[in-house]
């Protein structure tokens, strides 16, 4: 499959898309010399204001899409690689894993919890942020279309759907693997977008890349169109937009 991932259209809308990045970081504990991975960094932008802002010894983002990664930025104790986040193993023992807006993407969360709380020291931290946004009028539409018959045909079947599961088995994991300090909370984010149609921009950016890399760029243009003609008139034809997007955040320290 190709990478589907778009720095700009990503980055269209910047602000917004930073504000649960930095409310998760204000979660973690600053210590001296820490070892820090960034599960799903994209750019590697705020990635590389993490690192200065909890002077780490050393950051290293990890991303799957090389497009992404083609934006990163340099720095002392900064390094990126291109590596899938579902079966990320840290080289040596890591003081905080750090992942904003990615892991919804990874299957199996009890798995996945387990063996990021495996790479981590003692005392080692965990802070993550998802959005849950499958049950919005945006993911539900998506869903709808990809299993109507002409695109439940060329996606093979394939309907996204995030692993998320309640907030309080995440706390109840959390304590399980040995968290001692936890923080769980869901916060519904809201943006002001220029009108409607900014909507759709904003999902292209994230949920539709999984359809766009699934599908020709004919059938993709297709798609897109289709998914716009069923979303817009479900939407308030208002200026500006007043967009929800609800997010749960997890942080935890190990005893």
């Amino acid at each position: 499959m190709s990478d589907a991932w778009s720095p700009t259209q990503y980055e269209r809308f910047r602000a917004e898309r930073a504000q649960p990045y930095w409310d998760l970081a204000a979660l973690v504990e600053a210590r001296p010399g820490m070892l820090v991975a960034d599960l799903g960094c994209g750019t590697g932008e705020l990635t590389a204001e993490l690192h200065r802002k909890l002077q780490a010894r050393e950051t290293l983002g990890i991303d799957s899409s090389q497009a992404m990664l083609a934006k990163a930025p340099q720095g002392p104790g900064l390094r990126f690689e291109q590596q899938d986040i579902a079966t990320f193993q840290p080289a040596e023992k890591l003081d905080l894993i750090f992942s904003n807006a990615a892991l919804h993407w990874v299957p199996d969360h009890p798995d996945l919890l387990r063996r990021l709380t495996g790479a981590l020291s003692p005392g080692g931290q965990i802070a993550v942020q998802m959005p849950m946004t499958d049950d919005l009028i945006t993911h539900q539409t998506a869903s709808e279309l990809a299993r109507s018959p002409e695109f439940r045909r060329l996606l093979g079947g394939y309907v996204r759907r995030t692993p998320l599961l309640d907030p309080i088995r995440y706390a109840a994991w959390l304590y399980r693997l040995g968290y001692a300090r936890q923080h769980v909370r869901v916060v519904t984010y809201t943006h002001l977008l220029e009108s409607r149609e900014e909507v759709v921009e904003w999902v292209r950016g994230a949920l539709l890349t999984e359809y766009q890399k699934r599908l020709s760029a004919p059938d993709w243009d297709r798609f897109l169109a289709r998914y716009r003609q069923l979303l817009i008139p479900q939407l308030e034809d208002e200026h500006p937009y007043f967009y929800v997007n609800p997010r749960i955040l997890l942080w935890g320290a190990l005893s």
